[in-house]
């Protein structure tokens, strides 16, 4: 949940001109796509929507995140032939783990107080401390604060860029073509794939094994990485025309991510979903950022949607919690009131910690950025 990469491109050129990558940018329409991937996580979440596909919401976030930090990764490269590791980890634990060590123990104490649902253990509680909450939610289960499961995701994130930023300076180093970088990727994503067929077709894992594993997912990362390295519709020039992007390959992309989520087969989710959903990704991103004014694209521009993007990572710690607060607490309501409060609750929360938690370390980021 890379959510706060976009504030910090803080100019806008027109994204289908290129940018001097001496230069920094505010990449238009990728705010707002993050503040739909968490509504359509919430809605997942709330019992109200069971038919909402939460889990395209949080492939969303992958494939945003991989674009956003690679780009970035990319821009440092060509400017500086390099890239300051120590500076990149520093920034991300920063940006990552202010909110999420203060979520984490606000909803641990919640519980101890019983003003949760459920118990806390130190097992469960040390692996979303160390960020390996996935593999202990598949292997082991239990002992977390209620809602605090959707760290898993962070889990993921953590685990591959630890090791990615080596990775693509490896390639950078060789050199490699940017060409052969995205085909690099996309056969780190096939062999994903073919790993999730196994697991689903010869081992017959439960899903939630291949719903939440980093060695299952990380390709919903990948397939972001590799539209940062060819075909960036922030850095590069564009292939095909205007018309073709918007009228084939973005309705192209929008029929096949509704596909994805029409099959209820256990098999086609585990295996095959998250590879189509992330090829999809790539014109609706693609349009979204070289487009940003044209037709429903403009919505994600709008100043109070840039802002709500600016709280979705706060939104997306706090908002499963807040939810089993108030079903625990409200009862007597039903569901989509109880879900409205919920909502609200998670905003006024989310704002308090991009006040006083993420702002402040966001100007000492700054800090830590080369110049």
């Amino acid at each position: 949940m890379e959510k706060s990469l976009t504030s910090s491109l803080p100019s806008n050129p027109e994204p289908s001109s290129g940018v001097n990558p001496h230069s920094k940018m505010y990449i238009p329409s990728l705010d707002g796509m993050r503040i739909l991937a968490f509504i359509i996580v919430f809605l997942s979440h709330t019992q109200i929507a069971n038919a909402f596909p939460g889990n395209f919401g949080v492939t969303v976030f992958f494939f945003l995140s991989g674009y956003l930090i690679t780009t970035l990764l990319r821009q440092e490269y060509d400017r500086y032939e390099t890239i300051d590791f120590k500076l990149f980890y520093l920034r991300r634990i920063l940006r990552i783990w202010p909110s999420f060590y203060l979520v984490l123990g606000l909803g641990a104490g919640l519980t101890i107080l019983k003003l949760l649902p459920g118990e806390i253990l130190l097992p469960a509680f040390l692996a979303q401390f160390l960020h390996y909450t996935n593999y202990y939610g598949i292997f082991f289960g239990g002992g977390m604060a209620a809602g605090s499961w959707v760290y898993w995701s962070l889990a993921v994130e953590e685990h591959f860029y630890l090791l990615f930023p080596l990775f693509y300076i490896a390639l950078r180093k060789l050199p490699v073509s940017p060409r052969r970088q995205m085909l690099i990727f996309w056969g780190l994503c096939l062999a994903v794939l073919l790993w999730r067929c196994v697991l689903v077709f010869g081992f017959k894992v439960p899903e939630l094994r291949v719903f939440c594993s980093t060695d299952t997912r990380v390709d919903s990362i990948l397939f972001g990485c590799a539209l940062a390295v060819s075909g960036n519709p922030a850095l590069d020039t564009q292939d095909y025309s205007n018309k073709l992007w918007k009228y084939f390959f973005l309705p192209a992309g929008i029929v096949l991510i509704l596909l994805s989520c029409v099959s209820r087969s256990p098999e086609f989710r585990g295996a095959f979903r998250y590879t189509i959903q992330g090829i999809a990704l790539y014109p609706v991103f693609i349009t979204a950022i070289r487009f940003p004014n044209w037709g429903l694209f403009a919505f994600l521009n709008l100043k109070w949607m840039r802002f709500l993007g600016a709280l979705s990572y706060s939104l997306y710690l706090v908002h499963y919690t807040v939810l089993f607060f108030v079903w625990k607490h409200l009862p007597q309501l039903n569901k989509v009131m109880q879900s409205v409060i919920a909502l609200l609750i998670s905003f006024g929360l989310a704002y308090l910690i991009y006040q006083f938690i993420e702002l402040p370390i966001g100007q000492l980021r700054k800090k830590f950025s080369r110049a």
